[in-house]
């Protein structure tokens, strides 16, 4: 199945405190943190993550292994993220939200390119240049189908 969303381009070793900051995490208000997603790396980048595709330099999510910045970013409306690397927890914590995760060579791209991926398929385009996906496995797929681990547990009651 294909999806598409509007790129949202960041660059790399974008750590999870400057996806949501510690100052924000005093709440459980997940609105919050979606209107804070990216504030000290970015304050505008907020405003234009729903239906977008975060296309990241390598290693996103280091640092702490705060799971409120995939909250936040799900919250705020990403439907995917797309990284040469991904910080391992980071990575299952996007998963885990329900976040398609999209591992793929590095992306030249501009804020606002339009991008088509294909989870079934594995690959990602970006500004008509295809970008074949290092594969994930059935179960996570079925967890980010289910909408999120939590999700995926309940409906196998």
């Amino acid at each position: 199945m294909e999806n598409k969303g509007t790129a949202v381009c960041i660059g790399e070793d974008v750590d999870t405190d400057m996806i949501i900051a510690g100052r924000y995490l005093r709440t459980k208000d997940r609105k919050v943190w979606a209107d804070h997603a990216f504030e000290d790396y970015d304050p505008d980048i907020a405003g234009r993550l729903k239906g977008s595709v975060i296309i990241a330099g390598k290693n996103i999510g280091c640092g702490s292994s705060r799971e409120q910045a995939a909250i936040a970013l799900k919250e705020a409306g990403v439907l995917a993220v797309v990284s040469p690397s991904f910080a391992r927890i980071f990575f299952r914590n996007l998963v885990n939200t329900g976040i398609l995760v999209f591992e793929t060579d590095e992306i030249k791209c501009k804020d606002g390119d339009e991008v088509i991926f294909s989870a079934d398929e594995d690959r990602v385009e970006v500004a008509g240049i295809r970008y074949d996906a290092k594969p994930i496995s059935e179960s996570m797929k079925e967890i980010i189908r289910a909408g999120g681990l939590i999700e995926y547990m309940r409906k196998r009651r």
